[in-house]
């Protein structure tokens, strides 16, 4: 793990909650920390839904906190029984997140046995420690996914260029193929949960400008396309190797992975504004990724040994160009997703 603006900013949270603590003279101190601590969110949206789903599920779990310390005490049995409950209304309205913060209201409101000025203190310590950390999630370092995902996605990019160069030729090291890997297979995830936060940002805390859909549209594609290009190598792994090739065979799928890379290289460099929208590059690529989808087919219809591992790793090559080509087409007409974003 790295040291990144979450942190500081739990670090921040947590100390504004123990101030406003001080500064109302409330105790103890410890639940506006850890409610603190919980409510910090990687995105604007969800500090705003977890502030929100905050204050319906303390305020239940406190009022039936009150209730159960008034009617069964403080004993274990109780505090067990109505934390069960409180869980279950919690999973029932889809706030399961907020679950462990509410929980601990639960339990020091009901070590006061039903005193409702007791509970009303300890609430309001919870709320207290989940206001400051929206407060600094949307003062300090506001979250921009965007510009993580956009340095991520060149990252991923590189990654897939490599093991995608080298995945039949043999020339890079096994070690390094399977680090190198992961992390793509990491960053790919990544990438997936910063697009989810992006799309909850742009389509519910406010209608969005048609620029900024169209961008959207362009980061899924990205993703969607290093998505196919990591199921490829994924499929080399499974089933290449253990198929019988020749060496013109080896000759032709590394060469046609060559022209994929450059392809998408190409696409990512027009994004950058660096490249002009070549139509002809295009239709050939188009071309001879139907040729070689082709071309592997007849070999498995000839029955040729080890021919239906490797139809398999061309159908996922050929997946992988045709995501290619509607990636080229937004790129072509779309221009670059930071200029859109400027719009």
């Amino acid at each position: 793990m790295t040291f990144g603006a979450r942190m500081l900013k739990t670090g921040l949270a947590v100390t504004l909650a123990l101030y406003a603590v001080m500064w109302l003279n409330l105790s103890p101190p410890l639940m506006a920390g850890i409610a603190a601590i919980f409510a910090m969110q990687p995105s604007i949206y969800r500090s705003w839904r977890y502030l929100i789903d905050q204050l319906q599920t303390n305020v239940l779990g406190a009022v039936l906190a009150m209730l159960g310390g008034m009617l069964f005490s403080n004993e274990p049995i109780a505090v067990g029984l109505v934390c069960i409950i409180v869980i279950m209304i919690c999973l029932k309205l889809k706030m399961g997140e907020t679950i462990g913060v509410t929980l601990v209201t639960v339990i020091s409101v009901m070590e006061a046995s039903g005193q409702w000025v007791f509970a009303l203190n300890r609430l309001s310590l919870s709320l207290i420690g989940i206001l400051s950390a929206f407060i600094i999630n949307i003062l300090i370092i506001p979250p921009k996914p965007k510009v993580q995902y956009e340095g991520l996605i060149r990252k991923a990019f590189e990654q897939l260029s490599l093991l995608l160069r080298t995945a039949v030729s043999d020339e890079i090291k096994e070690t390094v193929i399977h680090q190198e890997k992961r992390s793509l297979e990491d960053a790919v995830n990544s990438l997936s949960e910063k697009y989810k936060l992006m799309e909850e940002d742009q389509k519910r805390l406010r209608k969005p400008k048609f620029s900024e859909s169209r961008q959207l549209v362009i980061y899924k594609q990205m993703l969607k396309t290093l998505h196919k290009g990591y199921e490829v190598l994924d499929a080399i792994e499974q089933h290449y190797f253990q198929a019988v090739r020749s060496a013109e065979l080896n000759k032709a799928f590394d060469a046609h992975l060559e022209q994929m890379i450059k392809f998408h290289e190409h696409i990512m460099l027009k994004f950058d504004n660096k490249l002009k929208p070549n139509s002809l590059e295009a239709k050939e690529f188009a071309e001879n990724n139907d040729r070689f989808l082709s071309e592997m087919l007849e070999r498995y219809a000839e029955r040729i040994d080890g021919a239906l591992r490797l139809s398999i790793v061309s159908a996922e090559i050929y997946e992988y160009g045709y995501q290619l080509e509607r990636l080229n087409r937004l790129a072509d007409h779309s221009g670059s997703p930071e200029a859109q974003g400027e719009e």
